[in-house]
C-alpha cells in the first residue's frame, strides 16, 4: 500500500455545481439494483500473478516447461484467431469428454473478440498434486497440473492486459505434452476463468473516446438492444464522470453484459448472483503509486435490461465508471459510505428529480424514526433489503449534502483522504474535520438537518 506521501493529490475541477432539485415525479431509482460492491471487489480472481516463469535451472523441469509452454502457444493462439481445425492435434486422444468441442466453441466464439493479447503463461507457483496411476490411465509418460494464467487484453480499451486462472492438466505422450482437462482436479481449489466467449457467440460495440481512448462493450446476440445502449449511453458517461472527478484516470471501460446467471456470476464472483445487482464493477492488481488498475470491467446482470429504465440505466453506469476512475486510489476496506456515496452522487449527479424519489427507503425510514444520527457502516452495505437500500441512499445523500454545503472539491478531497483503507473513530474524525472543518459528530447533525429541509419541500 502506497503512504500518505504518494496518496493522489486532488483533481482541478472544470467547474464547481451545485445539487438542485427539481419535480419529477415517478423517477423510481430502483437503489436495489446498483449494489455494486465498488471496484475493489476482484470477482474471485487469485491475486495477481508473477510473469511467465523463467526457466529455474533444472534440466527436468525445464524440459517440462518448455514443451508444455509450446502447447499452450499453439492452443492460445487457435483459440484466438478461430483456427479451430488446429485444435484436435493439440488434445489427448482421452481427453474429458466435451473438452475440445468446448474449445472449438470457444474459439469461434473469442475470433469475434478485437484481443490485443491472447495468451497462456505458466505460472510460479507449485503445482496441483496429481492423483497417482491417472499417467497409466491416460497412457502418458508423465501428467502435469501446473499453475496456468490466461492473459489477455482487448485492443484500444486495456493499457495493460490482465491475467486469469486456469486449472489445467497435461499429458506428455513421447516429446510432446497434450491437453487433457481444465475442470478442478479434486483437491485443488484451482478453478478456470471462464470469459464472455465460453458463454455464447460474441457481439461487440466499439465507443470512440477522446485522445485515442475507446471503450468496448461485450455481450451476446440475444443482448444485442441492452448492448446498443449501453454503448450509445457509454461515451457521454465517461465524459460525465471525467467533468467531476478529473482527468487522472483511463476515460475508458470495458463494460461486459452478461447472458446468465452463471455467466455473471463466473465474471464477478460466485458471491453474487446478479438478482438484486444491476452491474458490478471488478479489478485485478492495482498498482497504486503509478495509479494504475489492470483488468478493470464493468459486468451488466442479466437482469438489468429488464428492471433499468433509461435514467436508471445511466446513472448505474456513471457509478460503475465512477468506481473505475477512483479505483487506483482507492485502497481496500475504506468506508462504504464514502466509496458508495461518492459514486451514486456523480450516477445522480445532474438528474432532476425530488430527493423523495432519489431516497425513498431513507425518505421513509427518517418519516418513521427520524434523520440519521450515525454514518452508514460498512456491513449494512452488505445486508440486504431495506437495510442495503437505506445504507446507499444515506451515503449518496450525504455526499450530496457536502457537495451542497462546501463544494465538489472539497467532496473529491474527502474521498480521497477516507478511501486509503480502514480508518479508525479518531482518524476518521480528524480527517473529516481538517477538510470541512467540522467533526464527524458536527457532519451527521448538519447532514439530517439538510436531509429535513429537503424532505419538507413540495
Amino acid at each position: 500500500m502506497p503512504d500518505d506521501d504518494h496518496s493522489p493529490s486532488p483533481a482541478p475541477r472544470r467547474r464547481v455545481r451545485r445539487w438542485e432539485w427539481v419535480g419529477l415525479a415517478g423517477l423510481g431509482i430502483a437503489v436495489a439494483l446498483v449494489l455494486s460492491l465498488t471496484t475493489f471487489d476482484r470477482g474471485g480472481d487469485e491475486p495477481e500473478a508473477p510473469g511467465p516463469a523463467a526457466p529455474v535451472g533444472n534440466p527436468y523441469d525445464d524440459g517440462r516447461r518448455t514443451g508444455a509452454q509450446a502447447v499452450l502457444d499453439e492452443w492460445a493462439r487457435a483459440v484466438r484467431t478461430g483456427d479451430t481445425a488446429a485444435l484436435p492435434a493439440l488434445f489427448d486422444p482421452q481427453a474429458t469428454p466435451g473438452f475440445l468441442d468446448s474449445e472449438v466453441r470457444r474459439a469461434d466464439n473469442a475470433a469475434q473478440v478485437p484481443f490485443s493479447e491472447f495468451a497462456y503463461d505458466i505460472g510460479l507457483e507449485p503445482e496441483t498434486p496429481v492423483p497417482s496411476g491417472l499417467a497409466d490411465a491416460l497412457g502418458a509418460s508423465d501428467v502435469w497440473a501446473p499453475a496456468v494464467y490466461l492473459r489477455y487484453g482487448i485492443a484500444g480499451a486495456d493499457a495493460q492486459s490482465t491475467r486469469k486462472p486456469v486449472s489445467l492438466l497435461l499429458a506428455r505422450h513421447g516429446d510432446e505434452w497434450k491437453l487433457v482437462d481444465d475442470s478442478p482436479l479434486p483437491g485443488s481449489n484451482r478453478e478456470t476463468w471462464r470469459g464472455p466467449w465460453d458463454f455464447g457467440p460474441v457481439t461487440t460495440r466499439t465507443v470512440a473516446g477522446e485522445e485515442g481512448r475507446p471503450s468496448i462493450v461485450l455481450g451476446h446476440p440475444e443482448q444485442s438492444a441492452m448492448i446498443d445502449l449501453i454503448a450509445a449511453d457509454l461515451g457521454d458517461a465517461v465524459a460525465h464522470v471525467t467533468d467531476v472527478w478529473g482527468e487522472d484516470w483511463s476515460r475508458r471501460a470495458v463494460v461486459m453484459v452478461a447472458g446468465s446467471q452463471e455467466e455473471f456470476s463466473s465474471l464477478v464472483g460466485s458471491d453474487h448472483s446478479g438478482a438484486d445487482i444491476a452491474a458490478v464493477a471488478v479489478s485485478d492488481a492495482v498498482d497504486h503509486r503509478s495509479g494504475t488498475a489492470s483488468g478493470q470491467r464493468i459486468v451488466f446482470s442479466p437482469e438489468a435490461a429488464g428492471r433499468l429504465t433509461d435514467l436508471t440505466r445511466v446513472s448505474v453506469l456513471r457509478h460503475e465508471l465512477t468506481h473505475v476512475a477512483a479505483r487506483p486510489a482507492t485502497e481496500d476496506g475504506s468506508p462504504m459510505w464514502m466509496l458508495e456515496g461518492y459514486a451514486d452522487y456523480i450516477g445522480y449527479h445532474g438528474i432532476e428529480a425530488r430527493f423523495g424519489d432519489l431516497a425513498p427507503t431513507l425518505a421513509a425510514e427518517v418519516a418513521r424514526t427520524g434523520p440519521p444520527t450515525a454514518l452508514p457502516a460498512n456491513e449494512d452495505f452488505r445486508a440486504g433489503g431495506d437495510t442495503a437500500r437505506a445504507a446507499y441512499e444515506s451515503s449518496w445523500s450525504l455526499a450530496a449534502f457536502i457537495a451542497a454545503e462546501y463544494g465538489e472539491p472539497r467532496l473529491d478531497e474527502l474521498y480521497r483522504q477516507l478511501a486509503r483503507g480502514p480508518v479508525t473513530a479518531t482518524d476518521l474524525d480528524s480527517r473529516i474535520r481538517g477538510i470541512l472543518g467540522t467533526g464527524t459528530d458536527g457532519l451527521v447533525d448538519s447532514w439530517a438537518g439538510w436531509i429535513k429541509g429537503q424532505l419538507s419541500r413540495p
